[in-house]
């Protein structure tokens, strides 16, 4: 698959201290869903995902902590069973949910808008 085509990621962390476990979930929720506590449907392209990963091992203690990705196809048929945590008729996988994920992607990868200067103000 290109560098720069999006595709599905299942992430999933097992993080042995709170605060690590805190920083890592902030990361990885302004990238992804939340499909439960410490898994997380990523829409990314493998060099964003790099990047999240960079930041991640950045954070992480290697001997006690553990963060786990698995490419997904493009194509997924997924079930669940017991609770839902998702409003009725909002489905995980269709065209709105690519797009929720597209957005937080983007939202993410999108250069900061440069400060005002003073004389503007």
């Amino acid at each position: 698959m290109a560098i720069h085509a999006p595709q599905l990621f299942l992430l999933a962390y097992d993080i042995a201290h709170p605060k690590r476990l805190v920083k890592v979930h902030r990361q990885v929720s302004k990238r992804g869903l939340a499909l439960q506590y410490s898994v997380f449907l990523l829409l990314d392209t493998p060099a964003g995902l790099d990047r999240l990963l960079g930041q991640l091992d950045r954070i992480i203690d290697g001997r006690e902590d553990d963060i786990r990705v698995y490419p997904l196809p493009a194509s997924l048929d997924a079930e669940h069973f017991g609770r839902q945590f998702l409003p009725e008729g909002v489905r995980l996988l269709g065209d709105e949910a690519r797009d929720r994920l597209g957005a937080l992607t983007a939202r993410d990868t999108t250069p900061a808008a440069p400060a005002p200067s003073r004389a503007s103000r």
